[in-house]
């Protein structure tokens, strides 16, 4: 093989993955396997109860945790909405949480990983069902956002057993 084509192959390879990544053709994991964001921040219970920094939030991007129930991770995301709401979803939806692909942020919406709908922030713990985020019950206490582990158990169902494709 000459140096030109070599070149070439790989100028059209970093295209390609350029594609994918933007179109959101990589899930959640794949993306944090590659390094192109961090994966998930693990969180633990004081007193039954998760507390996040509300000052973290400030920049409108989307946060993504996992919390230990048991032997069940539980992923989650919070965001600050445009209109200064802290907003909290399990990183799953009603329709393709099997797939375990979650959601990656685009501005101002979360996009599902799996079928690529779009969801602007402002409608998360607003609009549930669908693919729409499952909504988190969470609270402000103070400078903190709260969220309650008998909460987080509720969505244990989306993430037991193994992925479907």
């Amino acid at each position: 093989m000459n140096k030109r084509f070599l070149i070439r192959f790989a100028a059209l390879a970093l295209i390609a993955a350029l594609g994918l990544l933007l179109s959101g053709g990589l899930s959640g994991k794949a993306q944090a396997f590659l390094g192109l964001f961090e994966g998930p921040q693990k969180v633990s219970a004081q007193n039954g109860a998760v507390r996040l920094p509300l000052g973290s939030l400030s920049d409108g991007k989307a946060r993504h945790y996992v919390y230990a129930s048991g032997s069940t991770q539980i992923p989650f995301f919070v965001v600050q909405s445009p209109d200064g709401v802290a907003r909290a979803a399990f990183d799953a939806c009603d329709v393709c949480y099997p797939a375990r692909k979650g959601y990656s942020q685009d501005g101002a919406y979360m996009i599902c990983n799996n079928c690529g709908q779009r969801f602007h922030v402002s409608k998360i713990n607003e609009v549930k069902g669908g693919c729409n985020p499952a909504p988190l019950t969470r609270t402000v206490e103070g400078k903190e956002l709260v969220i309650r582990t008998a909460d987080l158990d509720t969505g244990a169902p989306y993430f037991q057993g193994p992925a479907q494709p």
